[in-house]
This record gives C-alpha cells, structure tokens and sequence, in this order.
C-alpha cells in the first residue's frame, strides 16, 4: 500500500479487530456503536483508504450524507488506481443525494462511466441512457420490487404502480444502492438487475387508487391500461402483475411474469382461487373478468377514465369500490 509514493504496512490487528466488530455491529443495525469503532479504526490507520470507505458506507446506510461525501472524498484521495474504484460509486450515491451535481458527474466519470454534456456543466447528469431495471422498495420491510427507468448510476423512476404497503407511488424518483440483488428476466430473453432502495429521493403528487374492475376479456383490462396511459398516467391489472416471494427467491433469477400454464412459477407463494395480488394464479386457460386494479392519476380524473373505459363497451365492462390507498 502506498501513500505520496511510499510503501506502508498493512493495516494492524487493532485495525482489523475494530473494523471487524464494526461490520458485526452494523449488520446487527447499532450503527453508532460501529461508527465510533470506524472512526478508531480510521484514526488507527488515516492513510488507508478502505478506513475511510468503510466510514462513507455507515454514513450511506444511516443516510447521513454529508458525512458519506467527506468519508468518501478522504478515501478516493488515497486511492491508487484511476477507475472503477467502488469508493467513487459510493461518492456518487451521496452526491446524488445531495444534488451536489458537479461531485455526482465527476464521481461517475471518475468511476469510468460516460456522462453527456460539456465537462463545465454543473447539472444534473441526464440522458445517460441507462435503459430500464428493477428496485426492491422498502428492502427491510414489505419488500416489493417494481419496475423503472434509471435516470442516472444512483436514481430510478418508478414506472409500475407499487402496492400501498410500500409507501411509494408511479412517478417516484428512488435513490438506489449500487450493488443488484437479484434480476429479472423476460421471455424476450432479456435480463434486468434488482436494486436496493435506499430512500425516496423525488416524491409523487399523482395518488394510488385500487379498483374492482369487470373485464369480460383481456383486451378489455388492456383497453384501461392504454387509455390512462394516454392520459398520461398509469393503470396496472395488479392481479396478474403481482406475485409474492420469499426472500431467497426475489434476490434471485427469476422470470418477470408466470408464464403460460397451470402453477408453472414455482416460486410464487401466493394462494390460488382469490383475485387480488397475491393470489392471481389459474389454470392459465380461465381468464377471471374480476381484477384488482392499481390506478395511478389525479382524483379529478380517476373517476372520468373509468366512466369512459366502461363506455367505450359497456357490455363487457364495468367497476366498483373505488378506493384511494396511498
């Protein structure tokens, strides 16, 4: 390890003692009792990066991040090689955070992403064309992982309507941790990483509705969804979108949708015969006209998209118990 060009020792016993007890603690959750361990060990051994890393990692999960950006400043000074370090990654989750948006484009760039614009501009890092992913809401409760565009390495816009026990609504902007737990895959063959919420970053003004629709047909639930979208909002049959996993079987591979047939997801531990989400399941030829819907738009037009959907074919559609839920 080298500090102004000179070799250094490794770090002490002491330093790997109180630094192993830290991550003990923080894994228990007593975050104070590992921070004041990181900070000896930090003291211990100052010119060593990872003590100042592992500082901007507590700060990270205890979301304290101006003290993430100074911890995490300090260790990427004291780096040795120019990119892809994960200090910078972490910097650039604090900085987002902050909106420091000059530290968040130099943290990316620094980490060996390409961000567009000029290098003078000090903006917010759009247009990185990240493509489309997944994060877990609220990863120590209620888990549930939606689906969203990522705007940048640290942020992700909800694009699914998450049920009410997340808390999050359609349109959220969600900090997210850097490292996936788990991924998603279509039958496209196409495979999307899950990330960690780590807190709301931009809220929502538009609420969540849940609605029983009457749907003689899948083209009729269709028609709903495509007219809020229209609209500019968001409408999802949540009785064919949601499944309930264990834990093991969300942070793993798992397919984005059951597929076709009878019980043919394994890892779905709802219960079958009750619509709703978390019992969806069928024999895959039955299509069930009851559905639990997820509706994402402003109360002065929920009421009116319904109207118009059940006009459009009033034979074979129809809703009831509207409800605000989030």
């Amino acid at each position: 390890m080298r500090i102004f060009g000179k070799g250094r020792n490794r770090p002490s016993a002491s330093w790997r003692q109180a630094t192993d007890r830290a991550f003990t603690l923080i894994g228990d959750g007593r975050y104070e009792d590992a921070g004041a361990l990181l900070t000896r060990a930090a003291d211990l051994e100052p010119w060593l990066s990872e003590s100042w890393f592992n500082l901007a990692l507590l700060h990270k999960f205890r979301h304290d991040w101006e003290q993430a950006r100074a911890a995490g400043l300090r260790a990427v000074a004291l780096l040795d090689r120019d990119t892809g370090a994960p200090d910078w990654w972490n910097v650039g989750i604090a900085a987002t955070a902050l909106q420091d948006w000059p530290l968040a484009r130099r943290a990316w760039q620094a980490y060996g992403l390409k961000v567009p614009g000029p290098a003078t501009d000090s903006g917010e890092p759009l247009g990185m064309d990240l493509g489309s992913a997944a994060v877990r809401l609220s990863p120590e409760g209620e888990a549930e992982v939606v689906w969203g565009r990522r705007l940048d390495p640290a942020r992700i816009e909800v694009l699914s309507i998450p049920l009410p026990s997340s808390g999050r609504r359609w349109g959220e902007v969600v900090l997210h941790d850097g490292v996936p737990h788990g991924e998603r895959s279509t039958a496209a063959g196409h495979t999307y990483p899950v990330f960690d919420e780590i807190e709301l970053w931009a809220p929502s003004p538009v609420p969540t509705w849940v609605v029983l629709l009457e749907a003689a047909t899948e083209d009729d639930r269709d028609a709903l969804e495509q007219l809020a979208s229209d609209a500019g909002f968001a409408a999802e049959d949540w009785s064919s979108s949601v499944r309930l996993l264990c834990r093991m079987c969300s942070e793993s591979r798992m397919p984005s949708d059951e597929g076709e047939g009878e019980h043919l997801d394994p890892h779905d531990h709802s219960e079958p015969g009750h619509p709703g989400p978390l019992g969806h399941r069928t024999d895959g030829q039955l299509w069930v006209p009851e559905r639990e819907c997820g509706v994402a738009a402003p109360a002065s037009l929920v009421r009116g998209l319904l109207d118009g959907w059940v006009a459009d074919s009033p034979d074979s559609r129809d809703w009831r118990d509207l409800e605000e839920v989030c």
